[in-house]
């Protein structure tokens, strides 16, 4: 399991997040050299948060992503960034005004879950380590 962890200077950690979001309106607008300028936004976005997007797809009216955040970023600021940020360079793809906000391209919300491990994989590993600790607690050291 050690090979899926990332590191911090303090921690190490699998964060990993399935992210729906969308246009306003859900308006058909992500196609074309739009759809390729916003893949490679997202992407050097997410890196300057020190996150990865691991897997994405973008519809005509909706982007859907597997995304590691470190666990020192809450996933809402480093979406909040995303879509400000990316909707900014969109206007400014356009060819909109300078100092353009990008307040009107993605809906207000997202949907988010975690991706983490199947839950037997995590019960043996669990029954693994009071294996490998010597079993101090008598028969199985049971939490709950």
């Amino acid at each position: 399991m050690s090979n899926l962890y990332q590191s911090l200077s303090h921690s190490k950690w699998n964060c990993k997040y399935h992210v729906i979001f969308v246009p306003k309106k859900r308006k058909k607008v992500l196609y074309g050299q739009i759809r390729k300028e916003l893949v490679k936004i997202l992407h050097e976005l997410s890196q300057q948060k020190e996150s990865r997007i691991t897997e994405g797809s973008l519809s005509l009216d909706h982007v859907h992503m597997c995304i590691e955040i470190p666990p020192k970023y809450a996933v809402a600021s480093v979406l909040g960034f995303l879509k400000g940020k990316s909707a900014i360079a969109i206007a400014r793809f356009q060819g909109q005004a300078r100092n353009y906000t990008g307040a009107h391209f993605w809906a207000r919300g997202y949907a988010v879950s975690t991706v983490g491990f199947d839950e037997e994989i995590i019960k043996k590993y669990i029954r693994e380590q009071d294996e490998a600790d010597g079993n101090e607690f008598g028969q199985r050291g049971k939490i709950n």
